[in-house]
């Protein structure tokens, strides 16, 4: 397949603008099918905004973009859910959208809380929650995928198997995948090419060239770029759905 028909959505030189104030400008970036760019960069860096140019949220933006499917799926970073209410999981995503049962769990099943399914909400961990959003948004097998900051609130070991589990998505459904992070270091072995904001573009390119970039160091400090030396092995396990270290 080459680089033109497996383009997903381009930003060209893409920047919005609130109350005379740029969020974000200058982004230029490239998702395509089977490859996953992460946006990282500090608070209000305008790595959500970016992503919201990118759905198309935001329509007088400065610059371009280019989208080439409407098969989208999306995890906010923040969603309102009334916990009192004995919502169970097959429930929750049917909330919006009528969705088979085979391809509810087809998804629960890839994500891996397929156990979960007539669990109630408020009795799930963090962990598992952003899983159940994953399925949500990959129930009808999106071409694109959004994920906005999708491991918050789980701990170090649940962050590297839910970022496992990204990449297992990515290659399973071919899928484009859009991710952004508070930090390079848990998503440098799961992602293709990164993106690092502060209002701007700082620098972008593979997760090794990030880390050694000045103005990633600048942002993140110099024992941001020293831990990802970590991460140059190769692994010789792998995570479960429980973030617990399997041998391969």
């Amino acid at each position: 397949m080459s680089s033109e028909n497996s383009t997903l959505v381009k930003l060209n030189n893409a920047g919005f603008k609130q109350n005379d104030k740029w969020l974000v400008e200058g982004v230029s970036l490239t998702v395509e099918k089977g490859k996953i760019v992460t946006l990282i960069g500090p608070n209000g860096s305008g790595k959500s905004t970016t992503a919201k140019i990118a759905l198309g949220i935001y329509k007088n933006i400065e610059g371009s973009v280019e989208k080439y499917t409407n098969k989208v799926g999306y995890v906010p970073q923040k969603i309102s859910i009334d916990w009192t209410l004995p919502l169970r999981v097959h429930d929750f995503m049917l909330l919006t959208e009528n969705i088979k049962d085979e391809a509810i769990d087809e998804a629960l099943n890839l994500t891996g809380v397929i156990h979960l399914k007539n669990k109630n909400l408020g009795n799930l961990s963090g962990g598992e929650f952003q899983r159940v959003l994953i399925a949500r948004a990959i129930s009808k097998k999106p071409e694109l995928l959004v994920l906005d900051e999708p491991v918050q609130g789980v701990d170090y070991t649940g962050e590297i198997a839910l970022y496992e589990l990204i990449k297992r998505i990515s290659d399973t459904l071919n899928c484009g995948i859009l991710l952004i992070s508070h930090d390079l270091h848990t998503v440098m072995t799961a992602t293709d090419h990164v993106v690092c904001l502060n209002g701007h573009v700082c620098c972008s390119g593979t997760p090794m060239d990030v880390a050694k970039n000045n103005e990633y160091k600048t942002l993140f400090g110099e024992q941001a770029s020293q831990i990802l030396s970590v991460y140059e092995h190769k692994h010789d396990h792998v995570h479960s759905d429980k973030g617990e270290i399997k041998k391969n």
